[in-house]
């Protein structure tokens, strides 16, 4: 975990609380001007998350606008996450784990069952091994979405790089226990996770990291705030998104 202070905000603010085991899987609506702080309990985590406008779910977070406007691979503090339409659906405005990663997608069911073996509903109940792909399909259905609406996603606390050779390469703890991300949402958002493992996680073993949930009532990026000033092309998703709000 990093040793910057992280900035308090008034607990009166506070909108509700929710802790999601490992490898569970959840959504929700987040509201322009609410913040939503992502909290790795015990050092493990990975959050598979999707995100789509809530009032047009056609329009959805598009990894390759996000990292080639950003010039980056990976998102920390000060990055935001593009939607499809060139508009920004949230900022990351606090960051302690400093790297999440971006191009390694999901596990499923085929994946888990080589690494992890097999434990099926039917024996194991609610202990049964869940996989990313399952798990974010389950709940797009909720809101009439379905396979074909899963795109890129990022994973929260996963740290992927890539080497000369081209190999992919997981870096095991990456994340500590406390570690946590704030995104501030700049339009009304449809979030999607699951906190399933890593599809590299060197782990042998079928271990999730559970994560807390925080949601405040924070506003929008004023305009000198450090993620809408990143860069020009972020400046520019700011004024797309405010339009569609004027």
């Amino acid at each position: 975990m990093s040793d910057n202070a992280v900035a308090a905000f008034d607990p009166s603010l506070v909108l509700w609380e929710e802790r999601v085991p490992g490898g569970a899987h959840w959504s929700g609506v987040l509201r322009r001007g609410n913040t939503l702080r992502v909290t790795d309990i015990e050092g493990r985590a990975n959050v598979s998350m999707l995100f789509y406008n809530y009032e047009d779910k056609l329009e959805r977070y598009n990894m390759a606008d996000t990292l080639k406007g950003q010039h980056t691979a990976y998102l920390t503090k000060g990055y935001v996450c593009y939607s499809d339409m060139g508009r920004v659906l949230c900022s990351i405005s606090e960051d302690t784990c400093g790297w999440h990663d971006t191009i390694c997608g999901v596990s499923n069911a085929s994946l888990v069952r080589r690494k992890y073996g097999q434990a099926r509903y039917q024996e194991y109940r609610n202990d049964y091994y869940r996989n990313g792909y399952d798990s974010l399909v389950n709940e797009l259905g909720k809101y009439g979405l379905g396979k074909r609406d899963l795109v890129a996603n990022l994973n929260l606390f996963s740290k992927v790089s890539v080497e000369d050779g081209g190999e992919l390469q997981f870096h095991e703890g990456n994340s500590r226990a406390g570690d946590l991300i704030d995104l501030r949402f700049e339009m009304n958002t449809l979030v999607v996770l699951s906190s399933c493992q890593h599809p590299l996680d060197t782990v042998s073993e079928y271990k999730p990291g559970g994560i807390d949930l925080t949601a405040w009532r924070s506003g929008t990026a004023a305009a000198d705030d450090a993620c809408r000033n990143t860069c020009a092309e972020n400046q520019r998703a700011f004024i797309n998104t405010e339009r569609l709000y004027a």
